[in-house]
């Protein structure tokens, strides 16, 4: 299991079968959520509602045993993402094709199976947003250590450790 965005860099570990994707709710709700702070509308306010509503059913079952996240969400999400689905159907067919507001439909429905893979499976987290807080330092790190200045600089920076509140130690 991969949870990832659609970066297309992933497709062939997909391609053998041995690899399932699963694919974040982060990043199909940041699609929708792009278009609603540039230009608010009803449609971009309806998929941020009905997409909240599944992040407050993951706040609800946090910390509970895969097990137990399955069930709930099988009653509580699996309703929700049907809802959802017909909703992105009907609403796509109301929009040209190359609006923006299509373009973010067409990026949640080209994902769809494994967007909702994660309300078959309690071990999988709605989105990866976790993982990739925990990376951003890594990559920032990376970056600018780039810019020491010189080697000796670099490798002192290579050797700084972080606690969790960003802090050098």
């Amino acid at each position: 299991m991969l949870q990832a965005d659609a970066y297309a860099g992933f497709n062939a570990i997909y391609e053998s079968g041995r690899v399932v994707e699963a694919a974040c709710w982060a990043h199909a709700r940041r699609k929708f959520y792009g278009l609603h702070v540039a230009r608010p509308s009803a449609l971009t306010t309806e998929a941020l509602r009905l997409i909240g509503e599944l992040y407050a059913i993951e706040e609800a079952i946090r910390g509970k045993s895969p097990d137990e996240r399955q069930e709930e969400r099988q009653a509580r999400a699996r309703p929700l993402l049907d809802d959802l689905e017909r909703w992105l159907h009907a609403t796509l067919a109301t929009l040209s094709r190359k609006s923006d507001t299509a373009v973010a439909i067409l990026y949640a429905l080209k994902l769809w199976p494994a967007l909702t893979r994660y309300a078959d499976d309690g071990r999988i987290e709605i989105d990866n947003s976790a993982a990739e807080r925990a990376l951003r330092d890594v990559a920032l790190g990376r970056h600018n250590f780039l810019f020491a200045g010189a080697d000796s600089g670099g490798k002192r920076g290579r050797d700084v450790r972080f606690d969790w509140h960003g802090q050098a130690q």
